[in-house]
């Protein structure tokens, strides 16, 4: 996917996690006031188990974006609703770091939202990895959205 789809976009990043699904609601709402679209990204990676391997078998990364595919599909309808109402929403699975590419991103989007913690997340970490790595190096501001404790 190229950048410029985040153009004029708020990009949010999502992994299926309770406070993922809150954050896309929160951008979504965000987007519908500001009248801009959504770009809606959901990154997948071999596990750590299988990185180290030379050869990565096909199905295994199939599996793995088909997985990923449907956690994003997932997320948006918890979030947004039934797709007739998602409106103005793009949506990207790629592979690879997810804090990577959402800096990417943030390149040509007018926000970056991301929730405090996903999925990889300790309970006890104010911030996840992703959250505190686009804080960092993002470059449009950036809105990280906590989940209710």
């Amino acid at each position: 996917m190229e950048h410029d789809q985040a153009k004029g976009r708020i990009v949010v990043g999502v992994d299926g996690s309770d406070g993922s699904v809150r954050a896309l609601a929160w951008a979504a709402e965000e987007a519908r006031l500001r009248g801009i679209g959504l770009l809606v990204v959901t990154c997948w990676t071999f596990p750590a188990l299988v990185a180290p391997m030379p050869f990565q078998p096909p199905i295994a990364g199939e599996m793995l974006e088909d997985g990923a595919r449907t956690t994003l599909q997932d997320a948006v309808d918890r979030a947004l609703g039934p797709e007739d109402e998602h409106g103005d929403v793009l949506a990207e699975v790629c592979e690879g770091s997810a804090s990577q590419r959402l800096v990417e991103l943030s390149t040509d989007a007018e926000m970056l939202v991301v929730g405090s913690r996903g999925r990889g997340g300790f309970a006890g970490l104010l911030l996840g990895s992703v959250s505190q790595h686009v804080a960092e190096h993002a470059r449009c501001p950036v809105v990280i959205v906590h989940t209710a404790t």
